[in-house]
């Protein structure tokens, strides 16, 4: 987001960490967009992973030690392997068991399945095939069951626990065996269910009471902008849940009045929003390296193995992988569950701070452990359930609005622009049927019929 009285340079800095970001959902028209001249984009063009930002692509070969080449050829593949992902995962329905990316480009999909006769139907897709013994709903629900462990008593020594899909098996990161195994009993979960492994890091969240250039909340704690988001015609941001509670007033870097937290939760979940006052205005920036602004596109959520970079207050620009989904990490605040582990560097004041995977939104920087001189582990808060959950809109570069076709009004599940879609979900769309391949919140260009990358017709 952006100040009026930008002329502050602190202030300036600030503005680009990632904006606020809500528009309203767009009127319904009364007639139908017409049909698209010429072939439908592709999933990099939908996605933007075509044309990256400079700031995006310095980065990745930076930190993950690529050549321009190569950091442009993974952004695509990572881009077109979601959409493949997501066809194979509707095709499998409940045999599917998990896909991720590898490989310097990410030039390799591999999709898990518990059936072997679905082996030709995926390479026939261009991926690698793995048959395994346990389904994605099946590692879920040994996952639930230490979350439910975690919520009856702390667990100190065992601070992590995910599902790993590349092993086809549930991981807790524990300080011993003896604690790991200590709690896979106390959750009934059998060893064979789930595997320990040790290590001596202790996640924490990234906030911190000192000066820096960010936002504070309450002239105490410091943390960063995650993205800019709209509520109808209130502008504000998202950012971490722990960072501050309801009613907590923030101010800018150069303590200018800022706004105030609607709404928090920590732990559980650690996401918040953040009402601006006037003088402040949302953009579809984050802040890159040297003040450099990247635009944010869309939220499109990346599969396991992509890369993915951060922006904080503390630590600037870096980037890394994604390695797990839906992981559990107790802090010693509390549990928090649903975050996604990755291997970007972050460090205390960060927290809050927006994730981009090419120009899709990820998510915001929760906690970690280890810094960025020698190196570290992050968990972000995925974006689309905070956008969900706080009925708020992420304010895009796009800035178009589509009409509603003719006989969808009305209609339940028919497909509306700031909704947000989970992969699998069917809407309907000038009478026809679409399934969602990838979760993400609908821009208004991104309607079905011209989006293949999101949406399979049926």
């Amino acid at each position: 987001m952006a100040g009026r009285h930008a002329t502050r340079g602190s202030h300036a800095a600030l503005t680009t960490l990632g904006a606020l970001v809500l528009t309203a959902v767009p009127a319904a028209a009364s007639a139908a967009p017409p049909p698209a001249p010429g072939p439908l984009p592709t999933a990099a063009q939908t996605l933007g992973a075509d044309r990256p930002s400079a700031e995006v692509l310095r980065a990745l070969q930076r930190d993950l030690r690529l050549t321009p080449e190569q950091a442009s050829a993974k952004l695509v593949n990572e881009a077109e392997a979601g959409t493949r992902a997501g066809q194979l995962r509707n095709t499998l329905g409940p045999r599917f068991a998990g896909a991720w990316v590898s490989g310097t480009t990410s030039a390799r999909l591999t999709i898990a399945t518990t059936d072997a006769s679905q082996v030709a139907a995926i390479r026939a897709q261009g991926a690698e095939a793995v048959v395994v013994r346990k389904t994605l709903a099946e590692l879920r629900a040994v996952k639930e069951k230490l979350d439910t462990a975690a919520r009856r008593a702390a667990t100190p020594e065992t601070p992590v626990w995910y599902v790993d899909v590349p092993s086809n098996r549930v991981v807790v990161q524990a300080t011993s065996e003896q604690a790991g195994a200590a709690f896979l009993r106390g959750a009934g979960v059998r060893p064979q269910d789930a595997g320990v492994r040790v290590s001596a890091d202790r996640p924490r969240p990234l906030a911190e009471v000192v000066g820096g250039d960010a936002y504070y909340i309450d002239n105490k704690a410091r943390c960063s902008i995650g993205f800019s988001v709209t509520k109808e015609q209130r502008q504000g941001f998202v950012s971490a849940g722990h960072c501050g509670r309801p009613g907590a007033r923030t101010t800018g870097s150069d303590k200018a009045a800022q706004g105030t937290f609607q709404a928090s939760t920590f732990p559980e979940k650690d996401m918040s929003w953040v009402e601006v006052n006037a003088d402040w205005t949302a953009t579809a920036d984050v802040k890159g390296e040297k003040e450099q602004k990247v635009a944010v596109a869309g939220s499109v959520r990346a599969l396991v193995g992509a890369s993915v970079c951060r922006s904080g207050s503390t630590t600037g620009w870096h980037c890394g992988t994604i390695e797990q989904h839906d992981t559990s990490v107790s802090y010693a605040e509390g549990t928090v569950n649903g975050l996604t582990q990755t291997t970007v560097c972050a460090e205390p004041g960060d927290s809050g701070g927006p994730y981009l995977a090419g120009a899709q939104a990820q998510g915001v920087t929760s906690g970690g452990s280890g810094d960025c001189t020698s190196g570290g582990t992050t968990f972000f808060q995925p974006v689309n359930p905070m956008l969900k959950e706080f009925a708020v809109t992420l304010k895009t570069s796009s800035g178009q609005s589509a009409p509603a076709a003719p006989g969808d009004q009305g209609a339940a599940d028919a497909w509306s622009a700031g909704r947000v879609y989970d992969a699998g979900a069917t809407v309907t769309r000038s009478g026809v049927r679409y399934q969602c391949l990838q979760d993400h919140q609908a821009q208004p260009s991104w309607s079905p019929e011209g989006t293949p990358a999101l949406w399979q017709r049926l």
